[in-house]
């Protein structure tokens, strides 16, 4: 019998019971992907994450990330929900460094005065880049929105990436509240764009200035919508910066998860940098459950 211990946290929220739940499982580093990837489908949250050993003794720890479906490269929540619950471990942890798929990623923990946890700012592993754009009316079918909703004042729906790619769409306010996703389309979309392996994850918003309005559905991967993103709202934000030419950088507040009862806020910083546009995130976190998983 194999016992781990975990802790789920509530990300990107002060509340809890709001923002975006996460897993953490320590250890584990014997146990083969299928076992993993099976905890996560039994968590059945957006993401787990298992804490392991780093491959560089530098680092703080190698980190798997798994949807309900697969591994994944790189996610927000799961950088600062795992770093909240290390730190909660241990009271000299300041930074830490993750080994993920798809870079490093540095992270610095926010304590209280009394030197509780309380939160992350978590730096994207990679700059932005970007990929094709996505036909507006591919995007509204698959969110049984119609042609108009989508806003292309700015940039047509477009893949962006950080670390994990998303289609990015801007939508009009008064849409962002009536997307509905149709599996279906979904379906449909990604048999014509095999390119995108098994991820077709959709992120819109809508904006007021730097507040923006934000939802990410992904039902392919077993996650309908997500509370609270990221890894899409830091390309988000990059793209927006991009789109600012006489500005190095750029701050964001980020609502998401509204519309699922599980209301979230992300602070997202872009900033041009001699690589690229690169983007930081912070969130606060809310400690829920402890508790042991046995592994078999």
């Amino acid at each position: 019998m194999s016992l781990l211990p975990f802790a789920t946290v509530d990300v990107f929220t002060e509340t809890r019971f709001g923002g975006n739940p996460l897993a953490v499982v320590t250890g584990g580093e014997s146990l083969p992907d299928a076992v993993m990837q099976a905890v996560a489908a039994e968590f059945n949250l957006s993401e787990t994450t298992f804490v392991l050993p780093p491959a560089d003794p530098r680092h703080t720890a190698r980190v798997r990330i798994f949807n309900r479906t697969e591994e994944m490269a790189f996610a927000g929540h799961p950088m600062v929900g795992t770093a909240f619950v290390l730190a909660a471990a241990d009271p000299g942890l300041a930074t830490a460094t993750f080994e993920v798929p798809a870079g490093i990623v540095d992270v610095e923990v926010e304590r209280d005065a009394d030197g509780a946890p309380v939160g992350a700012k978590v730096a994207a592993p990679q700059p932005l880049s970007l990929g094709e754009t996505v036909a507006p009316e591919a995007v509204a079918g698959m969110l049984r929105l119609a042609r108009g909703d989508i806003v292309m004042t700015t940039h047509p729906p477009i893949v962006a990436s950080v670390g994990n790619p998303y289609v990015i769409a801007e939508v009009d306010g008064a849409a962002l509240p009536r997307c509905d996703p149709d599996l279906a389309a979904f379906r449909d979309a990604l048999a014509v764009r095999p390119h995108f392996g098994t991820r077709l994850s959709i992120h819109v918003y809508s904006k007021q200035g730097r507040t923006l309005r934000a939802r990410m559905f992904a039902p392919l991967a077993g996650t309908w919508e997500d509370p609270a993103t990221g890894s899409a709202n830091a390309p988000l934000a990059c793209l927006l910066l991009s789109f600012e030419p006489a500005n190095d950088e750029a701050r964001f507040e980020i609502h998401q998860g509204v519309e699922m009862g599980r209301p979230s806020l992300l602070d997202v910083i872009a900033r041009r940098t001699p690589d690229g546009i690169r983007a930081t995130l912070r969130g606060t976190c809310v400690p829920v459950m402890r508790g042991e998983v046995d592994c078999g």
